[in-house]
């Protein structure tokens, strides 16, 4: 895939159903076109991201017997808001069913409470091997990237949706090393470094 329009997986249940979340920021650089004075995330990225989250449901429901998982048609295609920078696109899709070769899916996108996108997706699913005589080794290398892409977006060992919140702490004076005195207790508005800080 050429853009990767997930940024966090909040939940999956492999086959059936998936949330992940696109935070859109103003350094992307299609914005500079789309549009110079306006910049909001197109239309076309927007089904992208509807698209990416119904393809890595499917991989892994089946998991990741076919190399290649693409789009095949888009219907009732509906765009409601605009997603601007510094906004956050909720992306869920729903499988509604699945043949041996497509997978229809329900998908919507939103930001906040104000729908962004809805759509209904028929996905398609192959093997490089079934099309070209030297297709199982792309086949091996594409699945293999897929899964180093899938470690990217939700790493072993830590479930969906359970990221760690960061929370802001001043550089001490002196540029020392900061040890918080307790976890999660920042300091509004300033400007420091980034620290993880454990859920609760």
């Amino acid at each position: 895939m050429r853009f990767c329009l997930l940024d966090r997986i909040l939940s999956v249940e492999p086959g059936k159903t998936l949330t992940a979340v696109k935070t859109v920021s103003l350094a992307e650089e299609y914005l500079g076109d789309h549009f110079p004075r306006f910049p909001v995330l197109p239309g076309v990225l927007m089904l992208e991201a509807l698209t990416q989250a119904a393809a890595w449901t499917i991989r892994l429901g089946e998991d990741f017997a076919h190399s290649i998982v693409v789009l095949r048609t888009a219907r009732n295609v509906k765009y409601g808001d605009f997603v601007q920078p510094g906004r956050t696109l909720t992306v869920s899709v729903e499988v509604l069913e699945q043949d041996d070769s497509t997978t229809r899916v329900k998908a919507t996108g939103a930001v906040g409470d104000k729908t962004s996108l809805t759509a209904r997706l028929v996905i398609e699913r192959y093997n490089l091997a079934d099309r070209l005589p030297s297709g199982d080794a792309l086949d091996a290398r594409v699945r293999a990237e897929m899964r180093r892409q899938w470690a990217i977006l939700c790493p072993p060992g830590r479930a969906a949706g359970s990221g760690r919140p960061v929370v802001y702490r001043p550089n001490p004076p002196g540029g020392g090393r900061h040890v918080p005195e307790a976890p999660g207790a920042g300091v509004p508005g300033a400007v420091g470094r980034a620290v993880a800080v454990p859920p609760g």
